[in-house]
């Protein structure tokens, strides 16, 4: 806790305010990419102490909230059949399905488990061999190498009850996605700290040269938040677009090369749908031919399984930067934590459900 004093210290926090202040001289419009950092900044009120000249946009790192609605509607599907047990990551059970969620399955008889680690599913299909584990794969590169592990040891292990639900995203090409749109308005980015230590951030360097933009790797305290928005008005004040990295203290140019390698021993890079923003290129993981016999999808036939996005919902848009959660028409209204229209609201790092915490 000490460690952590220094990162939440006020009077560090205010002499690095004080500095954003003395070189901000024009409007810059920064994107924070993860959803922790999005909730830090609005628990802590960081945007409201920065120049009124920069916007704070607040991006798609929510795992959750972008998982398309079709693998919620497929996750579901496996949860209300016979002799089949869906583990999951608590933060998934609430995310509303095109008719209901994974909470409502379990209400209904279907065997869903809450679980710490994919680990824990090894057990789980050793202990009931007559059943069929799945586990709800869900999240960045942060989580992916767990999940790796757990089907390399499946496959090692001859456990041929487990299989995955995959529903991996992948940052670099996110961030693409957004700096090419015709809509954009986003002049840097505070890149995820959590996933450049499994990744490193040389896969960023390309990104801001092509698209002149600064990317600075951020971590999640307020200290770690202002210094990176301080590093990325720096750049933007002097015309300059690299990638720099303040939070030297978890991350290396080169990231986990253990990590990194099970990523790209079990799995494949392929196009994937993110909820509410569409199909972006080269941005999902599904597992490769080596490890086919554990795709959930395949072996479940839960390929064609298409669903539609409610109307109402505008979660794409908050997901794009295109609209503060509290600007939405249905925000604290029609759409809250007890009955939210989208994920935005219930998964601990969406936008919506940040700005219902702390500024309702």
């Amino acid at each position: 806790m000490k460690y952590l004093q220094e990162y939440r210290d006020p009077k560090i926090a205010q002499e690095i305010i004080r500095k954003i202040h003395a070189i901000t001289t024009r409007p810059h419009a920064i994107m924070e990419v993860c959803g922790g950092q999005t909730h830090s900044i609005v628990k802590y009120g960081i945007d409201s102490l920065l120049p009124e000249p920069i916007k704070l946009i607040h991006g798609p790192g929510c795992p959750v909230c972008v998982t398309p609605l079709e693998k919620i509607n497929k996750a579901i599907n496996l949860a209300l059949r016979e002799n089949i047990i869906l583990c999951s990551f608590g933060d998934m059970l609430r995310v509303p399905g095109s008719n209901e969620d994974l909470f409502s399955s379990k209400s209904k008889g279907g065997d869903v488990r809450i679980v710490y680690s994919p680990m824990d599913c090894l057990k789980i299909a050793k202990n009931n061999p007559g059943k069929e584990v799945v586990f709800f794969a869900v999240g960045f590169e942060t989580t992916a190498p767990g999940n790796a592990w757990a089907v390399y040891f499946a496959k090692k292990q001859k456990i041929g009850n487990f299989s995955l639900l995959s529903s991996h995203v992948l940052v670099p090409p996110a961030i693409e996605a957004i700096l090419s749109s015709d809509e954009n308005k986003v002049q840097g980015f505070l890149a995820a700290g959590h996933v450049c230590a499994v990744m490193g951030f040389k896969q960023y360097i390309p990104i801001a040269e092509k698209y002149q933009v600064p990317i600075v790797v951020t971590g999640f305290e307020p200290v770690d938040i202002l210094q990176g928005i301080h590093s990325c008005v720096n750049q933007l004040e002097n015309h300059e677009a690299r990638v720099e990295n303040e939070y030297r203290r978890a991350v290396k140019p080169n990231g986990n090369l253990k990590a990194i390698g099970i990523i790209q021993e079990v799995f494949r890079v392929v196009d994937r749908q993110w909820r509410g923003i569409g199909v972006i290129p080269q941005s999902g993981l599904s597992l490769n031919k080596s490890y086919a016999s554990f795709d959930a999808e395949k072996k479940f036939d839960l390929m064609d399984m298409e669903a539609r996005e409610p109307e109402e919902c505008k979660s794409g848009l908050v997901l794009q930067g295109r609209l503060k959660p509290s600007d939405c028409a249905q925000f604290g209204k029609k759409c809250t934590p007890e009955h939210p229209l989208g994920a935005t609201m219930v998964s601990s790092e969406g936008a919506c459900a940040a700005y219902y915490k702390y500024r309702k």
